[in-house]
C-alpha cells in the first residue's frame, strides 16, 4: 500500500462496541493497567476485568506482571507489581465501564521501585513544591512511519527509500502533497478528549510525516501521568491504523528537523506581578548552573538534534532569549508583554520521561536542586543496567 494512501483503509477502532441489548455488563469494569518497561520509553498493558462498579482510583487493586518479559527482572525472581496512581474513561471501549490505569511499578517487597520508575521520585519533589503550584504544558512531536514487517520503517508521506520535497511547505500545512496522516491525529485529539485528558491542540509539524500534539496546562505529577497516557492512547492508534508512532528525537538524519518535547513551565512565582524579572534573575541563573544534569536527563539521542540548527539550540551551552527558537530556554513575546508567565524549555528531546523533565525542572528551580543527586544516581544506575532496545533503527 503506498504511502498517501495508507490510512484508505482504516481499521474501526470502535469495532469493539458491546451489545448491551444480550449482555448485562452493569456489574463489570473493565480496567487497561498501564505500566513503563525497563527500557523506559516502552508502553506495556493488561485488561483486568472486575465484577463491580469501580468508580475512583481507591477501588483499584495492586495487580502483577512477568517482568522477566519486559526487561525489568529475571525469570527465576520475575513478579514485578503494578500500583494504580492515574485512571481516566477509555476510550477504546465503549457500552462498559471501563479506565485506562497507569500505575506505578514496583519489586516483590512492594517498596523497591522497579526499572523505569521514576516517578516515586518526582512525587516527592511535587509535594514539596507544592505552594509555587508548578504548572506544564508539554508540546510532544513525533513521526509517522509506514511499517514494513517489524524490522522497517520509512516516514509517512516520504517516496519509498527516498526523500520528498524539502522543508517549507509542511509546517501547519493542508493537501494531499503536504500533510501526511492527519486522520490518525485527528482520531487521538477526540480520544485524548474523551478520556478526560488535558490536550490542548495538535499541528503538523516542519517534517513531511512529522506532527505534534500539546499536554496542558498540568499540574505538578499530573503532567507525566496525562503525557504518558496520551503516548498510551497515540500508539495505540498506531496499531490500529498500521502506522508506527516515532518518539526518536532524530530519526532521520540529515537536513530534516529533529523531534523535541518542549516543555512550557510556570510557577506561582513567574505568573505574579514582576514574574518577568523572577523568571529571568532567578529561574534561568539556576537552570544555567545545572544545564548538564538536565541534559542527562533530557532523552536519548539528544545530542543529534540539538546541534544550533533546525530551531535548537547547541547542547554544550545555555542560553536564552525572547521569542527566539535557537535558544535553550524561549521566553515567549506574550510573557514579555505581561511582565509575568511562563517560559520554555526546548531542550526536551521527543522521547523524554516526562515525569523525570518535569521533576528536575521544579526540583533546580523551586527547591535548590535538592533531589537533583537522587535522581541523577537513579537514573544513571537505569542507564548502566539499560536492556537492548530493538526498535527499528531507520
Amino acid at each position: 500500500m503506498s504511502h498517501q494512501n495508507q490510512f484508505l483503509n482504516l481499521r474501526n477502532f470502535n469495532l469493539y462496541d458491546f451489545n448491551q441489548e444480550h449482555n448485562s455488563l452493569d456489574n463489570f469494569t473493565l480496567c487497561e493497567y498501564i505500566w513503563i518497561d525497563g527500557t523506559g520509553k516502552g508502553l506495556r498493558s493488561k485488561t483486568r476485568v472486575y465484577t463491580s462498579k469501580i468508580t475512583k482510583l481507591e477501588e483499584l487493586d495492586w495487580w502483577t506482571y512477568d517482568g522477566s518479559s519486559c526487561g525489568q527482572a529475571s525469570t527465576g525472581d520475575s513478579e514485578i507489581w503494578i500500583k494504580p496512581v492515574y485512571m481516566c474513561p477509555d476510550p477504546f471501549r465503549k457500552g462498559v465501564r471501563a479506565y485506562l490505569v497507569m500505575t506505578e511499578t514496583y519489586l516483590a517487597d512492594k517498596v523497591t521501585p522497579a526499572r523505569g520508575n521514576f516517578r516515586y521520585i518526582v512525587s516527592k519533589i511535587m509535594d514539596e513544591a507544592k505552594e509555587e503550584d508548578p504548572w506544564f504544558g508539554i508540546e510532544q512531536e513525533y513521526f509517522l512511519f509506514s511499517r514494513t514487517g517489524t524490522t522497517h520503517a520509512w516516514p509517512l508521506g516520504w517516496p519509498e527509500g527516498g526523500f520528498p520535497f524539502p522543508q517549507g511547505r509542511y509546517y501547519c500545512s493542508v493537501g494531499d502533497f503536504n500533510c501526511f496522516g492527519r486522520a490518525l491525529t485527528e482520531a487521538h485529539l477526540r480520544c485524548c478528549l474523551a478520556a478526560g485528558l488535558k490536550i490542548a491542540g495538535l499541528n503538523a509539524e516542519v517534517a513531511p510525516g512529522q506532527w505534534e500534539f500539546q499536554v496542558g496546562i498540568t499540574k505538578g505529577i499530573e503532567c507525566g501521568d496525562m503525557m504518558w497516557m496520551a503516548r498510551y492512547i497515540l500508539l495505540r492508534l498506531g496499531e490500529e491504523m498500521g502506522a508506527h508512532v516515532d518518539f526518536q528525537p532524530k530519526p532521520i538524519k540529515g537536513a530534516w528537523n529533529g523531534s523535541g518535547a518542549h516543555t512550557n513551565y510556570s510557577t506561582k512565582s513567574t505568573r505574579s506581578d514582576g514574574g518577568l524579572n523572577f523568571i529571568i534573575n532567578n529561574h534561568l541563573p539556576k537552570l544555567k548552573e545545572k544545564h548538564l544534569e538536565h541534559i542527562t536527563l533530557y532523552g536519548e539521542g539528544n545530542k543529534a538534534r540539538l546541534t544550533g540548527s533546525y530551531e535548537t539550540s547547541s547542547i554544550h551551552k545555555f542560553n536564552y532569549g525572547e521569542g527566539s527558537r535557537a535558544v535553550s530556554v524561549r521566553i515567549p513575546v506574550y510573557t514579555t508583554a505581561q511582565g509575568k508567565g511562563y517560559y520554555e524549555d526546548r531542550r526536551p528531546a521527543s522521547n523524554i520521561d516526562p515525569y523525570l523533565v518535569s521533576g528536575i525542572i521544579v526540583d533546580t528551580t523551586c527547591l535548590d536542586s535538592k533531589y537533583c543527586d537522587e535522581i541523577l544516581a537513579a537514573f544513571k544506575k537505569f542507564a548502566r543496567e539499560q536492556p537492548q532496545d530493538d526498535t527499528p533503527d531507520h
